[in-house]
Formats: C-alpha cells, sequence, structure tokens
C-alpha cells in the first residue's frame, strides 16, 4: 500500500531536490551565456543616463560650437511677463532684511535669448563632460592640493565663451578659469567686472562646477552659467548632464526644470516648516579656514536637523534646494561663478539666499546660506551664529 502512494505523489524531498537542480540548471545557462559574450569578464551595471563614451584617459571629446539659433527656442512656451522691479522679490527674500530693491529688467525678447543661449552653451558643455565622463587626469591643482584644474574645465569654458559671444559680442564674461586661484584674486575679479562695464551684460560661469568629483569619475559635476545685467543676475542656467535635467529661472518668471525629452515643468523649494525636518547641504571646502568653519558648525548643526549631505558640487546644491530635494544648502567661503546660477533659481522658486548675516545674496558675497525661507533659513543661521560661523 505504501509504495503505490509513493508512485502517485512525489515526497517533500524529493520536490526540493528537484527545485534545487532546476535553479541550479537555469543559472547555469546565464552564466555560459554571458561568459561567451564577454570573453569571462563581468560588466557593471551602468545607468542608461550615464551610458556615454568613456575614454581611458582625459583626451577631450570636444564639441562643435554652433551659433544659437532663436528659432528653436527652448522657452518660447515660458510666461514672459514680468512682475515689478520693486515687488519682484518680496517672495523670495521675505526672511532677508534687505531692501527688495533691483535695477530695471531688460526687455523680454532679450531675457528670452539670453535664456536660450545659455541653455545652448550649457549643453554644449555638458556634452564634453559626458564624454570624458570615466574621469579626467588633473592638469594642475590650484590653491592647493584639493583644488583641481583638468585639461576639460578650460575647454568647457571655452565652448560657452565662443557660444555666448556669437550672439552677444558685447557682452563681458568672467569664467573661474580667467582667474588666479585664491578667493582674494577671485573677489577682486568681479569687483573689476561690476566697476568697468559698458555693454552692462556680464555673463558669470563655472565650467565644471565639481571638479574632484569629475577627476574621479563621479556624475557629481556641471557646468553652471548666469547672466547679470548692472550687477542683479536675471537669467540662471545649472544643466545637469548625467541625469539630463537642466535648471533654468529667468528673473520674473519662476524657476523650472527640464528634462532630455524636453518636458518642463516649474519647480519650487521644499514645504519643510521647521529645522528638524530639514536635509541641510554643505560643503568640504580645500580651504583652511573654510574647512574649520565647516567642521565648527557640524556638531551643532548636525542634532538639530533630520540630516546633512556633502555633494562636492555647490551648482548641483543649489539646484536641488530650488525643486525641494534638499531644504538648504550653506557654505562659508565660495565664488560669484559657483553661486550666481544657483541663487536666481532658489529665489525664483521661493527660496531665500542670503549672506550668513540674513542679508540678500549679491555678486560680492562670499558666505552663502539658500534655503526655503521663514523660519528654517532662519534657525540654520541662528544654529551657525552659535557654533561661532560668522
Amino acid at each position: 500500500m505504501a509504495s503505490s502512494t509513493s508512485n502517485t505523489s512525489a515526497s517533500p524531498r524529493t520536490i526540493t531536490t528537484l527545485h534545487y537542480y532546476s535553479v541550479a540548471f537555469f543559472f547555469s545557462l546565464i552564466f555560459f551565456t554571458t561568459t561567451k559574450t564577454t570573453t569571462h569578464a563581468l560588466i557593471p551595471f551602468v545607468p542608461r543616463s550615464y551610458n556615454s563614451i568613456r575614454p581611458s584617459s582625459a583626451v577631450a571629446k570636444t564639441t562643435r560650437t554652433t551659433a544659437f539659433t532663436p528659432a528653436a527656442s527652448l522657452s518660447s512656451s515660458r510666461p514672459t511677463t514680468k512682475t515689478s522691479s520693486s515687488s519682484m522679490l518680496s517672495s523670495s527674500s521675505s526672511s532677508s532684511s534687505a531692501p527688495n530693491i533691483m535695477p530695471p529688467l531688460p526687455d523680454d525678447e532679450t531675457l528670452t535669448l539670453l535664456l536660450d543661449v545659455a541653455i545652448h552653451a550649457s549643453k554644449l558643455a555638458g556634452e564634453i563632460i559626458l564624454g570624458n565622463a570615466g574621469g579626467a587626469d588633473v592638469l594642475k591643482s590650484k590653491a592647493n592640493s584639493r583644488d583641481l584644474l583638468t585639461l576639460i574645465d578650460p575647454l568647457c569654458e571655452k565652448t560657452i565663451r565662443e557660444t555666448v559671444l556669437a550672439t552677444f559680442p558685447s557682452h563681458d564674461f568672467l569664467g573661474e578659469e580667467d582667474v588666479p586661484p585664491g578667493k582674494e584674486a577671485s573677489a577682486a575679479a568681479i569687483d573689476a567686472k561690476l566697476a568697468n562695464n559698458p555693454s552692462h551684460y556680464l555673463w558669470i560661469v563655472d565650467p565644471i562646477d565639481g571638479t574632484s568629483n569629475f577627476v574621479h569619475g563621479m556624475p557629481l559635476c556641471m557646468p553652471s552659467v548666469a547672466v547679470a545685467y548692472k550687477g542683479e543676475v536675471v537669467v540662471g542656467v545649472i544643466h545637469d548632464p548625467h541625469r539630463g535635467e537642466t535648471f533654468t529661472a529667468v528673473r520674473g518668471r519662476g524657476a523650472y526644470m527640464m528634462n532630455d525629452e524636453q518636458k518642463e515643468q516649474r519647480i519650487q523649494v521644499g514645504g519643510q516648516s521647521t529645522i528638524g525636518d530639514a536635509i541641510v547641504a554643505m560643503g568640504s571646502p580645500p580651504a583652511e579656514e573654510s574647512m574649520k568653519m565647516s567642521l565648527a558648525a557640524l556638531p551643532v548643526l548636525m542634532p538639530r536637523v533630520r540630516t546633512i549631505r556633502m555633494l562636492g558640487s555647490a551648482a548641483l546644491m543649489l539646484a536641488w534646494v530650488a525643486n525641494g530635494r534638499l531644504t538648504a544648502y550653506w557654505e562659508y567661503d565660495l565664488s560669484s561663478w559657483d553661486v550666481a546660477a544657483g541663487s536666481i533659481l532658489i529665489e525664483e522658486a521661493g527660496g531665500s539666499m542670503t549672506d550668513l548675516k540674513n542679508e540678500r545674496w549679491n555678486l560680492r558675497t562670499r558666505k552663502i546660506c539658500g534655503s526655503n525661507g521663514g523660519k528654517v533659513h532662519e534657525e540654520i543661521l541662528d544654529a551657525l551664529g552659535e557654533a561661532g560661523v560668522v
């Protein structure tokens, strides 16, 4: 009787054994198929958006600079109605003690063309970055061994400059690679440009923000392009080529994010109302004084916030504050090209952009805090003050 039962129904142990051999056979097929096509090499997973040409050395993959065609405008669908100069900053700078006064803006057509050229130039530089995304050799260090320059930085800046001047030959241009290292040289450079600029237009460019990330092949580096008119930033573009995201803002028109499919959405800062809910970003600065201040802030700030992030790119952190991925970003010492594009993104997204004394940011400001504004902004500045970061 027992034997007849076993013929019609397999035991649990038999089922387990059959299952084991089936699984083993399945994975064996995968292994032999893979090794046949890859010559026994394991291929790491690469996200599609990062899957570009990655040379083994820092051979520059250049892209041809083409004259910008206004007919191909990327911002034609945006509203062009401007708010008045006196009321423009009332919402974005509500936590700042500075008066909301700025010079009259250029006309709508000029602002639109400025934006489109900035997007075009940023994307050309982004193609160069992606073409060398596997990492790049260090050409030299600047202020110290943590402040790096590659062969690709000046190439990206040259591409942006030529693209801009092809449409606006009379405009002035300030790029990071034009200026000697050190905060004194950086401050002197922006002072000189603001003091003597007959065109009233100044393009402020960091060709690769996050150079250390770029050197090591981290997809956290990008161009940052801003346009100032009579000393006030009126256009900002931060193009992240790795994720295909382009963050843009025009003074009085709001802030937007566009993806590779040209789908555009208006962005705004996060809705956190207390510091305990805030994700706060900060830097790992190369200069000794800034490093000391950053370390001093950590024991005071970290217990009060949800978490702290250091991403190694001021442009990316400012853009992410503008679209709500981060609540705030502060830094003890940054140059105008690090901050200009991100500053307008945050203000046009409804946030606050100030110095560490809560005065509204301007092109000469070096100690910065950008946030979603209101109580969170004040609490972060209070914590930094308690830590002696002033």
